[in-house]
């Protein structure tokens, strides 16, 4: 897999936060039955990330995403990479995030039995070397229905 030339990569991503947003996306989804993020900002300080849902989240929820982000990480699932070719895709991965040339071969990024997506950003080897996940604060824009999440790992 290291030989492969996938396309460019314009980020250098901390790779606990990065793949904490794997973790969180997977989250958001089986909590709200959204989709994973279009709007992330994922920095080594602080983060945020913005999900379209169908109702605001209320303070329980908030606080059920914090506890849950940790029993996840510290529930330390491996993350393992597979190269697969663009039409043999698993149920449920898409390509609709990807850039219109991406390659022919796509790195799936795997946590445990918990999230599968293409990516070819940089990962811990497990969840638990994430650290805590620390809630900062959240906004809820009702036009939109977007609930934006700032978060940092510590």
């Amino acid at each position: 897999m290291e030989d492969y030339i996938f396309n460019d990569h314009n980020k250098e991503e901390f790779p606990p936060a990065h793949t904490a947003e794997h973790l969180l996306n997977q989250l958001k989804i089986r909590m709200f039955g959204c989709e994973r993020s279009r709007n992330a900002h994922i920095e080594r300080k602080k983060s945020k990330i913005s999900y379209v849902v169908d109702r605001k989240p209320d303070r329980k929820d908030e606080r059920e995403i914090e506890r849950e982000m940790n029993r996840l990480i510290e529930e330390d699932m491996p993350v393992t990479f597979e190269l697969v070719d663009r039409d043999n895709l698993p149920e449920g991965v898409t390509l609709d995030r990807l850039p219109s040339d991406a390659s022919e071969k796509i790195r799936l990024v795997r946590i445990g039995d918990y999230d599968v997506c293409p990516c070819i950003g940089k990962h811990v080897r497990s969840t638990s070397q994430i650290g805590r996940f620390e809630l900062l604060g959240t906004n809820w824009d009702q036009q939109t229905m977007t609930f934006r999440i700032r978060f940092k790992i510590v």
